[in-house]
């Protein structure tokens, strides 16, 4: 499989990972606390990812002595993201955090054009328009709600906000950082680092009061980081960061989807979702903009003379 097609990939499940998170979040909130919550993912992350260099690539475990500066400055970034999405994710809810995330996907392609100097034609400029303006048409209700809405739902989208600018300049950083280091090994420091900083933050008596659905929701989203940016390091190892942001971009649709058929199934344990015709229409515009953007279309190849 060529490397370009590799990268998309390792995006879409990544997407695909995402899509689950924030209503898993919005569940577990009701007994952890954002930083309980935040600081357990990049624990568990970092165990499994430790123990597996430390038994298969014990060299790897040098990064962790003395990280490039580089890499610190990026990991405060995600340390950041993480706090700032869950904190939005509690204020408000899973379709409006999903909302206001994808700032940081449209900054990384505009990232990836102006500092990585990629390529675009007008074929996938024209693809970023319609994802733009079928994610418009696809969150106009929701839009609606939160221009009426209280000031607890501006106070989680400004943390939201943050989330996505500071997702955006981590994943600048370790698109520079995969030119030098293995997209993993990168990662014990990603993961690691954050564990001491929210360390002080963290009410372990929380975790005494867990019961088993509530550990199996905690250690999901801590294998969900491991595998998520995982596949995130190695997508933007072998694909463009605009073609990566593109499909990043799908991910709130896999949300509003999962979102709608727990809504149809009538279950209690979340607020339900409701979607109209315009609401199916945009992200049909959506996904039509995604493949326009990432998919090149092949030149023909020469004829031999």
């Amino acid at each position: 499989m060529p490397n370009a097609y590799k990268g998309i990939l390792y995006a879409v499940i990544t997407a695909a990972l995402w899509s689950v998170l924030a209503i898993v979040m919005k569940v577990s909130l009701s007994e952890l606390t954002p930083a309980d919550i935040t600081w357990f993912r990049f624990l568990l992350a970092f165990i499994v990812l430790s123990v597996y260099y430390y038994l298969k690539k014990p060299q790897y475990l040098r990064i962790l002595r003395r990280p490039p500066l580089i890499l610190i400055l990026a990991t405060l970034c995600l340390a950041a993201n993480y706090y700032g999405f869950i904190e939005g994710v509690n204020l408000t809810t899973p379709s409006i955090a999903q909302i206001f995330i994808q700032l940081g996907p449209v900054l990384l392609a505009v990232a990836g054009f102006t500092f990585f100097h990629e390529k675009a034609s007008w074929r996938q400029i024209s693809g970023l328009v319609l994802v733009m303006a079928g994610l418009l048409v696809f969150y106009r209700e929701q839009l609606n709600l939160i221009l009426s809405g209280r000031a607890i739902l501006h106070t989680g989208i400004l943390w939201i906000i943050i989330a996505a600018v500071t997702w955006a300049v981590y994943s600048v950083l370790l698109k520079i950082l995969v030119m030098k280091y293995p997209p993993m090994q990168l990662n014990l420091v990603v993961f690691g680092l954050p564990v001491l900083l929210y360390l002080p933050f963290v009410n372990f008596s929380h975790f005494a009061g867990l019961h088993v659905i509530g550990w199996l929701i905690v250690i999901f989203m801590g294998l969900n980081t491991l595998f998520a940016y995982g596949l995130l390091s190695l997508a933007i190892h072998y694909a463009e960061a605009n073609k990566i942001s593109v499909i990043l971009i799908l991910n709130p649709i896999l949300t509003f989807i999962l979102m709608a058929v727990i809504s149809y199934s009538g279950a209690t344990w979340i607020k339900h979702e409701h979607y109209t015709f315009l609401t199916l229409a945009g992200a049909l515009v959506v996904l039509a903009g995604a493949v326009l953007t990432v998919f090149k279309k092949n030149k023909p190849a020469k004829r031999a003379v």
